[in-house]
This record gives structure tokens, sequence and C-alpha cells, in this order.
């Protein structure tokens, strides 16, 4: 293929890409805003790592990728189940076992043993325990808190569901720039976390075999079909596994947050028209530019309009967590993941998935 040719196939400079960027910011923007003020880990930096990566695999892939949060593990630390150090500890743990298993060619083997319903069963644990955060969080400000919903529910009326959360999200920003959030252009500081924070402990382990089978099935099978489905390219499981570990090996030490690639990022991309990777170099900018003109903003972000947000995206997950062959084992699963912890749930659940397809057998 010529230079040319090559450059006409991955990269097109065209409205539909940068209304296609939009598509994998739904979830991300919510979850990583949630993040920094929830936590202690800066803004800043965790757009960097975004924007960064948004680029790179852009770049790499060749069409749309999708780059978000680890969901299992944003949601518990978020919740409040994971430290700081837990939650970072936890993502380099997934990111070491994804390295591992992608460059062996582990994860083709190992994905059909983790059944579908297991890991839309820990995604619907994920919506409950957001959910549960959400509305906690909401109740700080009922009045603030239903302008929101009313918000979210004319977006819904005006035919903009998908993107409720980010125009709820729009809101938030507003009264924390009226509040006086600053806005100041400042450049993330790029110092390395401290080694000593990390809290390699009993749940952060948990939190990665949760998180770990949602990666599996979502960001990296699910993905693998979306790419060839959609783009007519090829992505392998283990491909994108060892894409995943690299990013998080790479990233988290210089403050970033745990990230994946993910089917809703990719599908989201290419219902808003996305065809090419331009729109990852698009969004990517976008991430980069809001990384430097944003990092503080986030102190004066309006909880209970936060706490909306974390419902709409906890609903959102949910939706997509019940559409499987198995509904029940799916909600029983999620059930288990509340009422104790995604780690416990994936070990349930899996048993369960065997168990129910023995004796259906």
């Amino acid at each position: 293929m010529s230079l040319a040719s090559w450059h006409e196939s991955r990269f097109d400079v065209a409205w539909r890409e940068v209304t296609g960027a939009v598509g994998d910011t739904v979830t991300v923007l919510p979850i990583v805003v949630a993040v920094a003020a929830l936590t202690d880990l800066g803004l800043g930096r965790l757009l960097l790592g975004f924007g960064l990566f948004q680029v790179v695999w852009g770049l790499y892939y060749g069409h749309p990728m999708s780059v978000e949060p680890m969901k299992a593990l944003a949601a518990l630390v978020i919740a409040g189940g994971l430290s700081g150090g837990e939650y970072v500890a936890a993502g380099l743990l997934a990111g070491g076992v994804l390295l591992l298993i992608g460059t062996t060619g582990t994860l083709g083997r190992l994905a059909p043993y983790v059944g579908e319903p297991v890991v839309r069963g820990i995604q619907v644990g994920v919506a409950l325990i957001l959910l549960r955060t959400g509305v906690t969080t909401g109740l700080g400000d009922p009045r603030l808190a239903a302008l929101s919903v009313v918000v979210a529910l004319g977006a819904v009326v005006l035919g903009y569901r998908d993107a409720a959360a980010l125009v709820v999200l729009g809101v938030g920003a507003a009264v924390a720039v009226t509040a006086g959030g600053s806005i100041t252009p400042r450049l993330p500081s790029l110092a390395l976390l401290d080694i000593g924070a990390l809290a390699f402990s009993r749940d952060a382990v948990g939190a990665t075999l949760g998180q770990l089978a949602m990666t599996v099935g979502n960001a990296a099978v699910a993905t693998s079909l979306l790419v060839e489905e959609y783009f007519d390219a090829e992505a392998s499981p283990d491909e994108l596994s060892t894409s995943m570990g690299l990013m998080n090996l790479l990233a988290l030490p210089f403050g970033a947050m745990p990230m994946c690639h993910g089917s809703g990022g990719v599908a989201g991309k290419y219902a808003f028209g996305a065809r090419t990777a331009t729109s990852n170099l698009v969004l990517g900018g976008v991430y980069l530019l809001l990384a430097v003109v944003a990092v503080d903003a986030v102190a004066a972000f309006p909880m209970a309009v936060l706490g909306v947000v974390l419902v709409l995206v906890a609903l959102e997950l949910g939706r997509a967590g019940i559409d499987t062959e198995d509904p029940l084992l799916a909600g029983g699963i999620g059930v288990v993941a509340l009422l104790t912890n995604v780690g416990v749930a994936f070990g349930v659940g899996l048993v369960g998935y065997h168990a129910l397809a023995r004796w259906r057998a």
C-alpha cells in the first residue's frame, strides 16, 4: 500500500470524525471528573493520560479505537471501596496481567471460560455501586440535584439520551466556574507517584479480578469483534490486551488512572460518525487542552450534580449489562458485587455460570 492510500484509508478530515469523537466521552469524562473530585488524583494528569493514549492508539491501530476508564476499579474508588493507593496498585496489577496474557497469546485460550453473562454481571455490579454512590452524593443538595435531573430529562426528551450525562456534566462545570473554579492554563505535573503509597492489599487484588473479567470480555474480545465488523480491520484480543497492559504500566506511575479499550467506546464513536483514526486525534487534542485549562476547576464542581451524573452513567452501564443471554445470572452477580465486592462476585459468577451450563447440558 502506498503512503497516500494508507493515509486516505486511516485518516479523514471530515466533520463526522469530530462528532464521532464525542461518542467515546459519554462515560469517560463523567467518571474522570468523579475520580478527580472524590480522590487525591489530579484532573490534569488523568486527562493527560487519556489525551496521549487517544493519539497513540489512533496512530497505531489506524482506525477509531476507544480509551476508557477501567470502570470496575473506578466505581470502587469513587464509592470509597478502594483507597487511592489500592486503586493505582490494582491498575498496575491489571496492567501486568494483561501484558503477560497478551504477549503470550493466553487471552484467546482463556476467554471462552469467562462466559458473557459473567462479564455482564460484573458490569451490572459496577452500575449498582455507582448508582448507590450517585444517589447518596446527590442527596447532599436535593434542590441542585433535582435541577440536574430536569436537565437530564430535557436532554432525553430532545433525543440526546446517550449524551445526557455529558449535558449535566456541562451544567456542573458552569456552576463550578461561576463559583470561582479556576480555568487558568497550567501544565499538569509529570512527577512520578510515591511508590510507597501503593497498597497491594486483598481488596486491591479482588478488585483486579473483577476488572479483568470485564476487560477480557468487553475491552478485548468484544472490541476485537466490533473493529472487524465496523472497520473491516484486525485487532486481535491478545493484541488489545498487550496494548492495554503497556498503557497502564507506562501511564499509572505518572498519575494517570487505570485505562482500557472498550466495545462501548468503539460503538459510540461509530454511531456518532467516526470512520477513521482522525476521531482519536481530535479527541486526544480536546483532552490535552482540557488537561491544561481545567486543572483546578474540579475543586469547585458541585457534588450534587456529580451524583446525578453518576446515576446517569450507572443507568447506561446497567442497561447494557442486562442485555445478555442470561439476565437473571447477570443480575445475581451484580447484586453479589454490590453486597460484597467485585472479586467475590467474579468467583461466584464463574462457578454459577459453569454449573448452570453443565445442568442445562
